[in-house]
């Protein structure tokens, strides 16, 4: 293949799979302040799920010939991105519904295109990890309606998440076309099949009607239903603070790179352990199939 092409796909395949992993860590800390055993069982298993996304496109990157032990200590030493949405906090229950609902909302909204894209490895796990991001979806949407369905201040609580959520969630999608230093070149290899602000009112579009549903109220000013058009026009977004956030100025920056060198050091007697154990059942196939030989 065009290395160009290679390359492009270790770029966005491997922020992908970077997201997912620091994507566990804002929802993570949650999992002991789950409002309910229920509540508790089902954020789990989601951010279990996050961990298997991360595995499935880590692997997806190791066929363009790249370890994903050199992909990890290139997040580790800031050298490759991950979602900028990740760098914003979770301070109450109600941002575990905005980020099912909204976030994976929009990462579905990104990433079920990607089921066709012209990388097949890639294309084959997103089908499998769209299928599990629409339950996330679904989860949130969940949190999000039983909030505001409950006492005033639980939807007040749902209302405050909204607000401070909601354009970070739009910046999920990149910078404007006009801006974007990939999209052209990704629509044209086919790995990528609309552009990011194609996306972004796509998701508008399906988001705004949801939000009513809910009685919530978004926090833009300009958001109208345009007759003429049949989408909902918003508000400018803050583009600078989209580049400050991924230029490593966020709210959570730090602290998640400092929280993912901790695991990673943390967890290397396991990986020294899985490649010892590995090596002693390769060992001992060898020597079964040397007497078998003989």
């Amino acid at each position: 293949m065009p290395e160009a092409y290679r390359r492009t796909l270790i770029r966005q395949i491997s922020q992908h799979a970077h997201s997912e992993i620091v994507g566990m860590l804002p929802e993570g800390n949650w999992i002991t302040r789950a409002p309910s055993l229920k509540r508790k069982a089902a954020l789990l298993a989601k951010v279990q799920d996050e961990g298997g996304h991360g595995l499935y496109l880590y692997a997806a990157a190791e066929t363009l010939g790249i370890a994903r032990e050199e992909l990890l200590e290139l997040l580790l030493a800031g050298r490759q991105k991950y979602s900028s949405i990740f760098n914003y906090p979770t301070l109450t229950w109600a941002d575990i519904g905005v980020i099912g609902w909204l976030v994976d909302g929009a990462a579905i909204m990104n990433q079920i295109p990607l089921c066709r894209c012209s990388y097949g490895p890639y294309a084959r796990a997103m089908i499998r990890i769209c299928k599990e991001e629409s339950f996330h979806q679904r989860q949130g949407f969940e949190i999000m309606l039983t909030l505001c369905r409950g006492t005033p201040a639980q939807k007040a609580m749902a209302q405050d998440a909204l607000n401070r959520w909601w354009w970070p969630v739009l910046m999920m999608f990149g910078p404007p076309d006009q801006d974007s230093q990939h999209t052209d070149t990704a629509m044209r290899w086919k790995i990528k099949r609309f552009t990011n602000d194609e996306l972004r009112q796509k998701f508008v579009d399906a988001t705004v009607p949801q939000g009513h549903f809910l009685g919530l109220q978004f926090p833009d000013p300009e958001l109208k239903f345009d007759t003429e058009t049949g989408h909902w026009a918003f508000g400018p977004i803050d583009w600078a603070e989209f580049k400050r956030v991924i230029a490593g100025d966020g709210p959570c920056n730090r602290q998640r790179m400092a929280q993912r060198r901790a695991a990673h050091a943390a967890g290397a007697w396991v990986r020294e352990a899985a490649l010892a154990y590995a090596e002693k059942r390769r060992a001992r196939a060898a020597a079964t199939m040397s007497v078998a030989a003989e």
